[in-house]
């Protein structure tokens, strides 16, 4: 873990496409003041002129590489678009990753970083370098809907907030035209420790403002924002920015609140409206019922198989009797339509379910190509691993780590895969393998043999890789990890063949059970799924810490 350990980030202004000249200069401050982490570029990063196309090339086709992992925004004119293969996220070259449209980047360390590409949009439907009220929205929501969001760490546009001015210094220019008020809007209401934006050509630090009304309301953390100037700029004007930040979850929340000596008055709360705090919308509340519901039911089934583990039942229950709703952290995404996967939905094959906590759940796959094939999902909607919100990610690592032990002390390794691809719940595949059938290294060379064969290139991604690093949240892939810590990663571009997979595993290579590669193969009568749900639990049970006090 990083622990409290702060990170080192850069933050640039517009490159316009002079990428080698922004990464002598981050080579020079690395060599000067040590290794940073991360590179983050608001504003046009790339270029129109040939020059600055050739000088891309270079980087695409990995004859040059960035020496630090860049974050970018996407495009912010037409004439731009072109370099992005797609609007969401998605990897441009070796280490620059484009973030996408909008959305919510959380590194490896919990850092929080909310990001909007582009300008805002004057007509609908919006050009591809703009945004619309609609993506603020989509950002927004599930965020400021949960009562215990305090802010993000840092907040990423292009364009400048209208206004951010107020009751602070004035920036190098003439303010009439610039900035727009939905990013004012959105700043308000994200409370971003740093707001970065660009794009004006200026570098404009203002003084820190706070989150709260003096006096009227608790202290929160203060926002710093700061706007950089181009890559190179004749002028000299300052365009890269470094920083040292703890991510706000990690932080004390004394030390998180310090007031600054020269803090100023919040520059978007206009005074009159103090008295109408936003409330968070209705939806965000009270809907959790069915999912609560749900535990009670198990709870008592729980407690008549394990009498002895009477406090789990006991707090089970106060759960489920409805007089003290369980807390539920940031609503999950709904699912569109009916789900086979969210624990609350009647779709749910409760039969099945091995072992639950608070987050995620465990149950037998069904048509499992070996009989202790299990699935390990997260209670709420969430389509896959990068759409975790950290506490999710921790059960959900337990779990690993609780299977593991298990199959182990069974002479088994543990194979586990995700395809978040045409599927919108996430399902992460655990299979074990004998220790004697194969070795690991055995295992990964199916993976990619069989891969290479169809055209698919497996890459190795390095064992503290965060996935979300490689895949932002969007990008559709298939992805395995092995019980060395190995990790292997495809991106799909189309046509995946759906099984891949359970292909693999069941190969000669592995299992050596090729007729079991398709479930509907393998589809058990609802006593056999019983049976074999029911042996999976009592087998699991030693292992299973959701049972622990």
């Amino acid at each position: 873990m990083m622990g409290e350990k702060p990170l080192r980030v850069l933050a640039c202004g517009d490159v316009e496409g002079r990428i080698t000249a922004l990464f002598n200069r981050v080579n020079a401050v690395q060599k000067k003041s040590g290794q940073f982490d991360l590179l983050l570029c608001v504003g046009e990063f790339f270029g129109t002129s040939p020059e600055a196309e050739a000088e891309w090339e270079a980087y695409k086709s990995g004859a040059k590489k960035a020496p630090i992992h860049t974050y970018v925004l996407g495009a912010i004119s037409q004439e731009t678009v072109k370099y992005f293969p797609s609007s969401d996220g998605c990897e441009l070259a070796e280490n620059i990753i484009c973030l996408g449209r909008r959305g919510i980047f959380t590194g490896a360390s919990g850092l929080q970083i909310a990001y909007v590409s582009g300008r805002e949009a004057q007509q609908e439907p919006a050009p591809a370098h703009c945004f619309t009220a609609k993506d603020l929205t989509a950002l927004l929501t599930p965020l400021v809907s949960s009562s215990k969001f305090k802010g993000v760490d840092i907040l990423l546009t292009s364009q400048w907030p209208r206004g951010v001015w107020q009751y602070g210094n004035n920036p190098e220019i003439d303010t009439k035209f610039c900035g727009v008020s939905s990013i004012a809007n959105l700043a308000e209401k994200l409370k971003p420790r740093y707001h970065f934006a660009a794009l004006e050509g200026v570098h404009y630090e203002r003084l820190p403002y706070r989150n709260h009304v003096v006096l009227q309301e608790n202290a929160q953390h203060v926002s710093r924002f700061i706007a950089l100037a181009t890559v190179n700029n004749p002028a000299k004007k300052k365009y890269l920015y470094a920083f040292n930040i703890v991510p706000m979850k990690s932080m004390d929340a004394v030390e998180l609140v310090k007031q600054p000596q020269d803090v100023t008055e919040n520059p978007y709360r206009k005074p009159l409206k103090e008295g109408k705090k936003d409330k968070p919308p209705p939806s965000a509340v009270g809907e959790e019922e069915p999912v609560s519901q749900f535990f009670f039911d198990l709870g008592q089934k729980k407690q008549q198989h394990h009498r002895h583990q009477q406090n789990q039942g006991r707090k089970r229950q106060s759960e489920g009797d409805g007089s003290s709703q369980p807390k539920q952290p940031r609503k999950p995404p709904q699912p569109t339509g009916p789900c086979w996967f969210c624990l609350a939905s009647p779709e749910v094959e409760k039969h099945l379910v091995i072992s639950i906590g608070t987050h995620c759940y465990m149950a037998m796959a069904k048509g499992c190509l070996t009989p202790d094939h299990v699935l390990l999902l997260p209670i709420g909607h969430y389509q896959s691993v990068v759409d975790l919100p950290s506490d999710v990610v921790e059960e959900l690592e337990n779990y690993k780590s609780a299977i593991r032990k298990f199959h182990k002390s069974r002479g088994r390794r543990c194979v586990l895969f995700e395809r978040n691809y045409r599927s919108q719940h996430l399902q992460l595949q655990v299979v074990p393998v004998p220790m004697e059938r194969c070795s690991t290294e055995d295992i990964k060379e199916a993976f990619m043999v069989q891969g290479q064969e169809q055209q698919m290139e497996l890459m190795e991604i390095p064992e503290h890789t965060d996935l979300k690093q490689i895949a932002p949240p969007g990008t559709p892939y298939f992805y395995v990890e092995l019980d060395t810590g190995e990790k292997l990663f495809y991106r799909i571009k189309k046509n995946f063949p759906l099984q891949f997979g359970r292909e693999v595993l069941a190969s000669e290579a592995v299992l050596n059970i090729p007729t079991r590669s398709d479930w509907r193969d393998c589809k058990n009568s609802r006593e056999e799924e019983e049976a074999l749900t029911k042996q999976v639990r009592s087998d699991f049970q030693p292992f299973d810490f959701t049972l622990d006090d």
